[in-house]
């Protein structure tokens, strides 16, 4: 892995041959252009049935990947002003989606907005991406840089990597399920609508 400068990380996600990993307020990203996500899957040998998340530097990025009534819209916009940006995952039923964030066309998306300076400064010249903890599947996040360049040496990442102060845990997961949210997974933040 080659530890690289913001502008050659853009560049290179932008171009949709790259993976990349950079830091985030829980566990450290492997991430590609949101319509690479297949590139994601082979690294880490992820199953089809398991999604990715589309992060994003605020909000307005995400709207568009999602599709709800005007009521529904006004609910979770409502949740993301509380909690993004921050380690909160809302998981919402998905407009049409690239074929490689989501291979089993599960009808949701998973979207976080991360709490992290450079993370944020990343999508904004990136756009959304697509996301998901960097290890391989079925083992734990690796969340310091030097197992990550062992495990992944393809992988670009961001020069000066830096990680929160405290241990990094992933975030909290929640689903929009027939007007209700429903914990999918406990992270760091403790959920409540």
């Amino acid at each position: 892995m080659a530890e690289v400068t913001m502008a050659a990380l853009v560049a290179a996600v932008r171009s949709g041959n790259w993976l990349i990993s950079f830091p985030t307020d829980t566990v450290p990203a492997l991430a590609s252009r949101c319509d690479r996500g297949e590139l994601i899957y082979a690294a880490k040998g992820r199953q089809p049935d398991k999604p990715l998340i589309l992060m994003g530097a605020n909000p307005e990025q995400l709207w568009r990947f999602v599709k709800g009534t005007a009521a529904e819209f006004k609910q979770w916009q409502a949740i993301a002003e509380r909690y993004w940006p921050g380690a909160v995952t809302l998981v919402l039923p998905a407009a049409e989606l690239p074929v490689g964030l989501n291979p089993q066309n599960t009808g949701t998306i998973g979207l976080r907005v991360p709490a992290w300076p450079r993370a944020q400064t990343l999508l904004e010249q990136t756009g959304p991406l697509a996301t998901t903890s960097i290890n391989r599947s079925g083992e734990p996040p690796l969340t310091d840089l030097k197992a990550i360049v062992e495990t992944f040496p393809q992988v670009l990442t961001l020069q000066g990597w830096e990680l929160p102060p405290t241990p990094p845990q992933p975030s909290t997961v929640v689903q929009w399920q027939e007007g209700e949210w429903q914990v999918l997974r406990q992270g760091q933040i403790v959920f409540t609508p």
